[in-house]
């Protein structure tokens, strides 16, 4: 073989290595960008997981979204997001305020003992009767139960007063109330249930609708606050206010619990 064949071969060889070594090279960059391609996908992927937990922690529950909602206001309300609720006689001189939180176990207590005299008085026209709901049972205990029963007594008083009367007494009677500690109220069909004892509402399409589909939570939002901002003192539940003093059981500060304890106070209070 001569010098020249075996030179040229060796140059061959070592082209050869040089294009290997350079197709290698190239394979390992692709590699090497892949492999940080599917980091990033990776670590993007992760951070929008992260981001949309973050979003989803930080989404504002129901309740708290209502707010920025517009008040629907029931029919057979006035005021401001229709909060003022008065029933009775416009022939009724004095307007007794009644301010109470539906999961109130004590306003529970005074429905059941005195509710049906303050009925008859408010149809004898012996006064008006305003009623003004609150919810710091839910604020209390993070629950919701004050507001979705509010809610559906703004569907009931969207039907009638007398239905609105007659619901709000169902619902604190001693068979349906439940206990402070038990959020039962938050549960639509729980509520719906209890409508069913009242004739106005049994069978009412446009009642069940507006319950479920929340029509007068926002309004049940507007009502707390009249509750929270009151001018007449009131921090707890039941309590009455009649010409902007309680009234109470005589030479007490705490709400007349009995038929007797009411009449004195109310009559008391008439005078006055």
């Amino acid at each position: 073989m001569s010098k020249r064949n075996s030179q040229s071969e060796k140059t061959a060889a070592r082209e050869r290595l040089r294009a290997e070594r350079e197709r290698e090279a190239k394979r390992a960059k692709i590699k090497r960008q892949i492999t940080v391609a599917c980091a990033v996908v990776v670590v993007l992927a992760a951070a929008g997981g992260i981001g949309y937990a973050v979003v989803q922690a930080n989404k504002p529950g129901h309740w708290e979204a209502v707010k920025d909602q517009k008040v629907v206001a029931p029919a057979n309300t006035t005021g401001t997001d229709g909060t003022t609720v008065v029933i009775g006689k416009s022939s009724a001189q004095k307007t007794l305020k009644i301010y109470e939180d539906p999961r109130c176990p004590i306003c529970g207590q005074f429905e059941e003992a005195v509710g049906a005299t303050v009925k008859k008085d408010v149809d004898d026209g012996k006064f008006k009767l305003q009623y003004i709901g609150g919810t710091f049972i839910d604020n209390h205990d993070n629950g919701e139960g004050s507001k979705n029963a509010m809610s559906a007594m703004g569907a009931a008083l969207d039907v009638s007063p007398e239905a609105f009367l007659e619901y709000k007494s169902a619902l604190y009677s001693q068979k349906w109330h439940p206990e402070e500690t038990d959020d039962k109220f938050k549960n639509d069909d729980y509520l719906l249930k209890v409508a069913d004892t009242v004739p106005p509402l049994k069978g009412n399409a446009s009642f069940r609708d507006a319950v479920k589909s929340g029509t007068y939570d926002a309004w049940a939002v507007a009502m707390s606050k009249t509750f929270d901002n009151n001018k007449d003192g009131v921090t707890g539940t039941p309590s009455l206010v009649m010409d902007g003093k309680k009234v109470t059981t005589p030479g007490t500060d705490n709400p007349p619990m009995t038929v007797d304890e009411f009449n004195a106070a109310v009559d008391a209070a008439l005078k006055g």
